[in-house]
C-alpha cells in the first residue's frame, strides 16, 4: 500500500529562518506521519506540504497536486494529522472523502482525531467533524470581520500596503506617516492638474522621468506586493493618476471598506457603495492641503463634464490595441470620433500605437457582417446548424452531469438527516445536538437545492438555444441590410475587435473581429 502524506500549517511561523523553510509545526507533523507510516508497513509515495495556508484556502498549491495525483491513482491511501489539515470545508469532506476519494480507489486516514474511510462505522464521526470545522471557519470568519470593522471606525489603518504616498508607522500600529520619497511625486501630479495638465499628459511626463509607479514603487522597496506582471505594468496610466486625484487619504481622511468580501469561502470582492465606506476624517497628516484639494477637485468636474450625458460610445470596451493589448479610448478632433490605443501616450516605448476613426470601424465590421451572412446563407443551412449547436450541447452535458451530482449530493443529505434522527430516536444523539446537526445538514441541503434548481434554468435555457438553433439563419439575415450599427448590435454580435496599426503607404488599418456566434 503506498501513503501519501498531507501537512498543512495555517499561521505565519516565526521559527522559520526564511520563507522557503519548513516551519517547526510542518516538520513535527511529518515525523508523526512518517513514523505512523511505518508502523503499519505501508510504502511511503510522497509528502505534500503547504505551509501559511488555511484549511479553506482551495488554491493551496501542494493540496491540488495531491488531489490531481489521487485522480490518477498514484496512490492508495491519503495520511493527515487531522481531517481538518486536509479541510475545513464541510462541501470538500463530501466531494472528496466520502465522494471521489472511494471511486478513485483512496482510503483517507487521519491520526489524532481517528478518521479512517476503511471503518464504515465512523463515517458519522467524519461528518460531524465537518461540521465543527465549518463552523470554526464561520465563528472565525464573524470574529475577524468585527474585528476589522471596529478598527475600521476608530479610523486604524488595518491595509496589508499603505497607500502610495505613505508608509505604515512602526511605532503604532494602524497609523499611517508620510513616505516623502512618493509623497512628493503625488504633491507634482496634483500641482501639475491643477496648472492644466491632462491625466494622461501627466502619466506620460513621469514616466519619461522613469519614476516607478505605484506597483513597481512597493516591489524596489522590497514589500511582498504580488501581482500578476504583464506588458507596460511599470507604467503609470490615465487610471492611476484619475484615482490618485479623487482619494480623499491624501487629505488625511482614512476611507476604507470600499470593497466587500462576497463568503468567508472565497477570496473574490465586490465594490461597496459609498454609504457603506468607513471614513474617518485626520487619522493622519496631510499629503495635500485643502485649498489645493478643493481646485483640483473642481477642474476635475469641470473635465467631466463632455461626458456627464452618459452616452456609451459604439465601441467602447471592445475595442483593443493588437499589439499591447490595451482596451482603445476614444476621443474627438473636429467633430470627428477616433478610437486610439492608450499606452502610446504613456511612454515612447510603451506601445507603437493603433489608432481609427468610428466612422472606419463601423464600414469594416458592416462590410465583415454582410459577408459572413452572405456566405452563411450560400450554404446548407441544416449543416450550420449542427455545428452551431456542437457547443452548445457539450455544455448540456456538463450541466446534466453537475445536475446529476447536485441531486445526490441532496439525496445524501437527506439520508443524514433521518440518519441522525433515528439516533436521536435511540438516545445516541441527545436533543440540542441532533437540533444543531440537523439544522446544519438542512440548510447544506437547501443551498444545493437552490444550485440544482439554477442549474435546471439554466439547462433550460440551454435547450431552448438548441431548439432555436435553426433560427440562426433569420437571425443574420434581419443584419445584412444595415446601413449603421447600434451600441446593442455590437454587444449581441462581438466579442472585441483587435486593431492594428495602419499600413504604411495606405490608409488600410488591419482588424480582427472576434464574434460572438
Amino acid at each position: 500500500m503506498k501513503a501519501a502524506i498531507y501537512c498543512r500549517l495555517s499561521e505565519e511561523d516565526r521559527n522559520k529562518q526564511s520563507e522557503t523553510d519548513d516551519s517547526c509545526s510542518i516538520q513535527n507533523q511529518k515525523a508523526m506521519l512518517l513514523q505512523y507510516t511505518m508502523e503499519q508497513g505501508w510504502e511511503l509515495y510522497n509528502i505534500y506540504s503547504d505551509d501559511d495556508y488555511t484549511g479553506s484556502d482551495r488554491r493551496r498549491p501542494e493540496f491540488n497536486r495531491l488531489l490531481r495525483d489521487a485522480e490518477q491513482r498514484k496512490f492508495d491511501i491519503v495520511l493527515c494529522k487531522t481531517q481538518s489539515r486536509f479541510t475545513r470545508e464541510l462541501e470538500l469532506v463530501e466531494k472528496y472523502i466520502h465522494g471521489l476519494f472511494p471511486i478513485w480507489g483512496i482510503r483517507f486516514v487521519s491520526i489524532v482525531d481517528n478518521a479512517d474511510t476503511a471503518n464504515k462505522g465512523n463515517k458519522k464521526s467524519r461528518q460531524i467533524n465537518g461540521l465543527v470545522n465549518e463552523w470554526y471557519l464561520e465563528d472565525m470568519s464573524e470574529n475577524i470581520r468585527s474585528v476589522l470593522t471596529n478598527r475600521r471606525k476608530n479610523g486604524f489603518h488595518i491595509g496589508a500596503f499603505a497607500l502610495y504616498g505613505y508608509r505604515k508607522d512602526p511605532e503604532q500600529k494602524g497609523h499611517l506617516i508620510v513616505d516623502e520619497e512618493a509623497a512628493a511625486v503625488v504633491r507634482e501630479v496634483f500641482a501639475l492638474f491643477a496648472q492644466g495638465y491632462g491625466k494622461t499628459a501627466i502619466a506620460r511626463m513621469l514616466n519619461d522621468r522613469g519614476i516607478p509607479n505605484p506597483t513597481e514603487y512597493k516591489r524596489l522597496h522590497g514589500l511582498r506586493y504580488r501581482q500578476p506582471k504583464m506588458k507596460n505594468s511599470t507604467l503609470w496610466n490615465y487610471s492611476a493618476i484619475s484615482d490618485m486625484l479623487t482619494n480623499e487619504i491624501y487629505i488625511g481622511n482614512l476611507v476604507q471598506g470600499k470593497y466587500g468580501s462576497v463568503s468567508y469561502k472565497t477570496k473574490q470582492n465586490k465594490p461597496r457603495p459609498r454609504s457603506e465606506w468607513y471614513i474617518v476624517e485626520g487619522t493622519h497628516e496631510p499629503v495635500i492641503d485643502r485649498e489645493l484639494w478643493d481646485r483640483v477637485q473642481a477642474l476635475a468636474a469641470q473635465k467631466a463634464r463632455p461626458f456627464a450625458g452618459g452616452a456609451i460610445g459604439l465601441f467602447a470596451g471592445k475595442a483593443r490595441c493588437a499589439n499591447c493589448g490595451y482596451v482603445m479610448r476614444s476621443s474627438k478632433t473636429h467633430n470627428k470620433h477616433y478610437l486610439q490605443c492608450p499606452s502610446r501616450h504613456l511612454s515612447k516605448d510603451a506601445c507603437t500605437g493603433s489608432f481609427i476613426s468610428v466612422e472606419k470601424l463601423e464600414r469594416l465590421v458592416l462590410d465583415e457582417l454582410n459577408r459572413l451572412a452572405a456566405e452563411y446563407l450560400d450554404q446548407d443551412a441544416l449543416e450550420q446548424n449542427i455545428r452551431l449547436c456542437d457547443n452548445l450541447q457539450d455544455r448540456k452535458a456538463r450541466l446534466l452531469s453537475d445536475l446529476a451530482a447536485y441531486q445526490k449530493k441532496i439525496a445524501e443529505y437527506s439520508k443524514g438527516i433521518r440518519e441522525l434522527y433515528m439516533d436521536k430516536v435511540r438516545g445516541i444523539l441527545s436533543e440540542s445536538d441532533y437540533a444543531a446537526l440537523s439544522k446544519d445538514l438542512a440548510a447544506e441541503r437547501s443551498r444545493l437545492e437552490r444550485v440544482a434548481a439554477d442549474a435546471e434554468t439554466r439547462l433550460s435555457e440551454l435547450e431552448a438555444g438548441i431548439a432555436a438553433g435553426g433560427h440562426r439563419r433569420e437571425r443574420i439575415e434581419s443584419y445584412t441590410r444595415l446601413e449603421h450599427l447600434t451600441r446593442e448590435i455590437v454587444e449581441t454580435l462581438i466579442g472585441h475587435i483587435s486593431v492594428g496599426r495602419r499600413i504604411p503607404g495606405t490608409r488600410d488599418v488591419p482588424i480582427e473581429i472576434h464574434w460572438n456566434f
